[in-house]
């Protein structure tokens, strides 16, 4: 046991200082949690009331309801893509924004390491396949965008298929839009602090420990490969039929309440109520690359 716990500690520069970090020591380190909702240049400081963010989401939630019976009726088409730093909580935005939906209307597609057939395949065959069909709405933890971040980062593709899969992205998505299918490209941003604290939050919960995985470990050490990547893969993909809408996600809350407003606010359902969207806080939520300057 001790052997694995002194390899999993590693050292990192944050704010110009070199700081040891060990996942497996149950205490958070102060330099952690005194700046981990600041970080990132998040611009509140204190997290949204709880009673504040249940009252709102549910009347966010009443619209999806609504949203999805004007899918059914229409036969229009919706996707989002949910991608992000490695726990900047896509999976918790996902749950709010189907948690109420018609599941049989409603899909979540998370998809695992390809299988040999479809690694013979054209890299965008597999979630092709996953396209929505009448009336549908499919959300997607994780994308074809693994290969603009992960991929590269991990040394899991070549500089070929890379710098290819930039040039071919929008070749898809424009062919998305002209199909007439909404498309929501969100990307979740966090502070390097509150990654290391909810990775160690995860660690030491026996809830949510098998969230935590040997590549969020080897992450910590390439925030800045990380950085790179996104900022490369929003600058070449941001493109006006096919935009990245970025959100500010230290706090979860107010991330899930403002991505599911740019939903709503996108589409012209029937019944729609405006007062119960609410309005959009432009500090948290805001278009392409330039928002996280």
């Amino acid at each position: 046991m001790g052997e694995d716990v002194e390899s999993r500690a590693v050292e990192l520069d944050i704010r110009g200082k070199k700081r040891v970090f060990d996942v497996d020591d149950p205490v958070l380190p102060d330099w952690v949690e005194e700046h981990a909702l600041e970080s990132g240049a998040f611009p509140y400081r204190k997290k949204l009331n709880e009673e504040d963010y249940l009252e709102q989401l549910e009347k966010l939630q009443v619209e999806l309801v609504k949203m999805q019976f004007w899918l059914q009726a229409s036969g229009k088409r919706v996707m989002a893509l949910f991608e992000g730093r490695d726990a900047a909580g896509k999976g918790g935005a996902i749950s709010a924004s189907s948690a109420h939906m018609n599941p049989r209307l409603a899909r979540v597609v998370a998809l695992t390491k390809p299988t040999e057939r479809e690694q013979g395949q054209w890299y965008f065959q597999r979630y092709v396949a996953q396209f929505p069909t009448s009336g549908e709405f499919v959300l997607f933890d994780r994308s074809w965008y693994n290969r603009a971040g992960v991929e590269p980062v991990m040394g899991f593709c070549t500089p070929q298929q890379y710098e290819g899969f930039l040039k071919q992205a929008p070749q898809l998505e424009k062919i998305i839009a002209h199909e007439g299918i909404f498309f929501f490209k969100f990307y979740l941003d966090i502070g390097r602090e509150m990654q290391i604290k909810r990775f160690h939050d995860r660690r030491h919960d026996p809830l949510k420990v098998w969230k935590l995985s040997s590549m969020d470990i080897a992450a910590l050490t390439k925030w800045g490969d990380y950085s790179e990547k996104r900022d490369r893969m929003l600058k070449e993909t941001h493109t006006d039929f096919a935009p990245w809408t970025v959100i500010r996600a230290n706090d979860k809350r107010r991330a899930r309440l403002q991505l599911i407003r740019h939903m709503l606010n996108r589409m012209d359902y029937e019944g729609k109520d405006k007062a119960a969207i609410g309005e959009v806080d432009e500090e948290i939520i805001g278009s392409g690359p330039g928002f996280l300057k």
